[in-house]
């Protein structure tokens, strides 16, 4: 079942690439959205089909590879990693459906597209070490090419920075990972036969530091960030959409999935650092965020600060804050998709992003008003208004992670309040005003190019009236990994063969 989240878009990637396809045919993006949309319906009922009385692993395949160097094909899903495969699939659809019929080399582009969504799939999936980042570091090429081939005038700089810092951290987590599997005296690199509990305390903090570097620059935490904006803002809309709505969730997931889930004798040493890091993010995020005059680049940092959130949650670890982490995730990946989405219609239909020159973009008549009020909601949803699912996301993640880190819990509201600073900025110098009676004249938005902000709008409104069908899903899964960290001895029901972790009592 699994698999064919995998074989679908690598088969369609190929074919789309290879067969020979006429010049200016329109087959090219008609295919990839088909296989995108059909992605996303048949993720979406793999969600339904979910035991959620259970938190083991659940679709399990597995098939024997390469045994002498422990790879072997072990695919499972559970409440961490299906969300995220169901708004891989969502995001790849809109990211689609986004792209200008016009695009250059279509057949390139959209085949890349796909391989970027197997990849990211791949490595939510995977329950071997190595074939996590085998697909970890396969969505790397396609990503590169994306941004340097349909980027903006600084591509090229962006998507070699992009290619540099990920190669840095897949270098790190692959250190991690052999140090995990031979220190520990695995025969193999199945998650399920991967324990830390015989390594010293010492070992576990050296290996645990490299996963924090290695998934730190993908989220991406400070000081490890600097590709970010460059990347984000150099791409095209669609690719910034996957940039910071998915690819960045790679991180928080293997935050959680293998630094949280693999080391609960070593975790509480740095969680109080690890807090600390992230109130600085998300505080960095937001002043740095206020001092933009680029939308696209305000819109860069202010993601920043929202990953700092997760970081905070993660290090606190308890059962509601790393409910709440996962619900950030995917509360910032709609949230942010819709924001690239609007800002890159502003840019197409005004010319510009610049604060000091647009104004006015509500005029009913010779404005962008359905564009502004969804741009309006949007920055409500990112600065945690209640009623939408940023609000949801956030207040769990201040309840959960308040009782373990009072002050750096107390610093992440301050924080939230300067996301309504730059937020209201962007609103009032872009929306609101007065426009240009000689030059203002801007097309009109046609009613299908605002469907994709619509839907993640609608999703997004949904979510925050009802979160519990979002949370639903992710809380049995979550709760295990955070129980870990107060039962004495854990029994991992996710093979049969899993063997027993145990985990000592932690005081904080």
């Amino acid at each position: 079942m699994l698999t064919a989240l995998l074989l679908v878009p690598f088969i369609g990637a190929v074919l789309i690439g290879f067969l020979p396809i006429p010049e200016g045919s329109n087959l090219p993006r008609k295919l990839a959205f088909a296989i995108a949309a059909g992605l996303f319906a048949y993720s979406f009922w793999l969600l339904t089909q979910l035991d959620l009385s259970s938190a083991s692993l659940q679709f399990v395949e597995y098939l024997p590879w390469a045994k002498a160097i422990g790879l072997n094909y072990n695919l499972g899903t559970d409440g961490l990693s299906l969300p995220f495969v169901a708004l891989n699939g969502l995001l790849t659809w809109i990211a689609i459906y986004s792209t200008k019929e016009n695009v250059q080399r279509p057949r390139l582009y959209y085949a890349l597209i796909l391989f970027v969504n197997a990849g990211v799939t791949g490595a939510f999936i995977a329950q071997n070490l190595l074939l996590f980042l085998l697909f970890y570091e396969i969505e790397l090429i396609p990503v590169y090419f994306l941004i340097a081939i349909w980027g903006g005038s600084k591509s090229q700089y962006a998507a070699t920075k992009f290619l540099l810092y990920t190669a840095v951290s897949g270098i790190l987590i692959l250190a991690a990972f052999l140090g995990m599997a031979w220190l520990g005296g695995s025969s193999s690199f199945d998650v399920a036969s991967i324990s830390t509990e015989g390594l010293s305390q010492r070992t576990q903090l050296i290996l645990l530091t490299l996963l924090l570097v290695g998934f730190g620059i993908k989220i991406p935490l400070v000081p490890l960030h600097t590709w970010q904006p460059d990347s984000y803002v150099e791409s095209a809309p669609p690719v910034a959409i996957l940039l910071g709505g998915i690819l960045a969730k790679m991180g928080v997931y293997g935050l959680l999935r293998f630094g949280l889930g693999l080391f609960p004798q070593t975790w509480h040493l740095v969680a109080p650092g690890l807090a600390i890091i992230g109130s600085i993010t998300v505080i960095y995020g937001a002043l740095s965020a206020i001092a933009q005059k680029d939308i696209k680049r305000m819109v860069a940092y202010s993601s920043i600060g929202h990953m700092g959130y997760i970081l905070v949650a993660a290090a606190a670890s308890t059962e509601l804050s790393v409910l709440g982490a996962v619900a950030q995730a995917i509360s910032h990946g709609l949230i942010l998709a819709l924001l690239f989405e609007l800002v890159g219609i502003v840019e197409e239909k005004v010319g510009t992003r610049e604060l000091d020159v647009l104004n006015g973009l509500m005029n009913p008549i010779r404005g962008l008003p359905l564009v502004s009020a969804l741009l309006i909601a949007a920055g409500m949803a990112s600065a945690g208004i209640p009623g939408l699912v940023g609000f949801a996301a956030e207040f769990i993640v201040f309840q959960g992670s308040f009782s373990v880190f009072p002050i750096c819990t107390l610093l992440c509201i301050l924080a939230s309040g300067l996301t309504a600073v730059y937020f209201a900025i962007l609103l009032n110098r872009t929306c609101f005003g007065k426009l240009d009676n000689k030059l203002a004249y801007y097309p009109l938005v046609a009613r299908s190019q605002q469907i994709p902000a619509l839907v993640l709008t609608a999703i997004i409104l949904v979510l925050g009236i009802q979160p519990n069908w979002l949370l639903r899903w992710i809380e049995p899964t979550t709760n295990a990994i955070s129980q870990t960290f107060s039962q004495p001895e854990i029994i991992a029901t996710s093979q049969p063969h899993s063997p027993t972790i145990k985990a000592p009592t932690l005081t904080r």
